[in-house]
C-alpha cells in the first residue's frame, strides 16, 4: 500500500557466510553503496548461491532506511542500485501467489524501509519537513481477517518541545488475482490536534502523498521482507516489525 499494502529460504550456511564469502560460479553482488563494492571470497556450492545473493540483497535494502527511505531523494546511482536489488529479489520470489497466503505471509505489522514516494522541493518546504518537522517511522498493520490495513506515519515537531504525533490512514482491500489487491481509502486522521494544526493548510497535499488507494501488486514476500508495486509506479519495501513499536 502507499504508504501501501503493501519474501528466500533460510540456509544456516548462507547466513553464516553472507558477510565473508565469494559465490563460486555465480554472478556476484556489488554493494558499492555500503562499503565500496564488497566481494566475497570463500567457495559456496552453486546450489546454495541464490540464497547467499538473496541475503546480501536484503542486507543492502535494509541500509536504504538510513537515507530516509528514499523519500527526500538520493543519487540516481544509489537509486539504480536499490532497484536492481529489488528486481533481483523479485526474480526469486518464494511466494509466487501471495494472495493465497496472506494470513501466513502478510498478516501483522510491517515497517517501511524504502519507497519511491518522494517529498521534494517546494512540497517538502510547504509541509515543514526540512527543519521544523521530522519524519519518523512508517508502520503498516495488516488485518487479513478483516481485509483491512492501517498505515501509521510518525512525525515530530522540534520547535514545539519535541511534539510527537502521527498520520493514521485506514484502508480496506479486496483480492483481485493471485498477486494483486485493490485498495480503498476509508479514513485518515492526524493526532494530536497540535500536529493537525501544523498540517491543516496543506493536509490535502500530505494525504495525496500517502493515499494508498488503487491497486497493489505483491512482487516478493517471505517471513521477514515484503516488496510491492502500485498503480502509480511506486515501489515499497517493508520489513517485519514488532507491533509494540507502533
Amino acid at each position: 500500500m502507499a504508504a501501501s499494502l503493501v519474501f528466500l529460504p533460510f540456509l544456516p550456511f548462507a547466513a553464516h557466510c553472507r558477510r565473508r564469502c565469494r559465490i563460486a560460479s555465480t554472478p556476484t553482488l556489488s554493494t558499492s553503496g555500503r562499503g565500496g563494492g564488497r566481494l566475497f571470497s570463500c567457495a559456496v556450492p552453486p546450489d546454495q548461491a541464490p540464497a547467499v545473493v538473496g541475503y546480501e540483497a536484503k542486507d543492502a535494502l535494509y541500509a536504504a532506511e538510513g537515507v530516509n527511505r528514499g523519500i527526500f531523494g538520493m543519487t540516481s546511482e544509489k537509486r539504480s542500485e536499490i532497484h536492481a536489488l529489488v528486481e533481483l529479489l523479485e526474480s526469486r520470489n518464494p511466494t509466487p501467489e501471495p494472495t493465497d497466503k496472506l494470513q501466513d505471509k502478510v498478516d501483522g505489522c510491517w515497517r517501511l524501509i524504502y519507497s519511491t514516494i518522494s517529498i521534494l522541493g517546494k512540497k517538502r518546504t510547504k509541509l515543514g519537513l526540512r527543519d521544523f518537522i521530522s519524519l519518523g517511522d512508517f508502520f503498516q498493520m495488516i488485518d487479513v481477517k478483516e481485509e483491512k490495513a492501517i498505515n501509521v506515519i510518525k512525525f515530530s515537531a522540534r520547535a514545539l518541545k519535541i511534539l510527537s504525533g502521527q498520520l493514521t490512514i485506514e484502508a480496506s482491500y479486496k483480492i483481485t488475482n493471485k498477486t494483486r489487491v485493490d485498495i480503498t481509502l476509508k479514513s485518515s486522521t492526524i493526532t494530536p490536534d497540535q500536529l493537525m494544526n501544523i498540517f491543516q493548510k496543506n493536509y490535502d497535499m500530505l494525504l495525496a502523498i500517502f493515499n494508498p488507494e488503487g491497486w497493489l501488486e505483491i512482487t516478493y514476500v517471505d517471513e521477514s521482507l515484503r516488496i510491492g508495486r502500485d498503480d502509480k509506479a511506486n515501489i515499497f519495501v517493508l520489513e517485519r516489525a514488532d507491533p509494540s513499536e507502533v
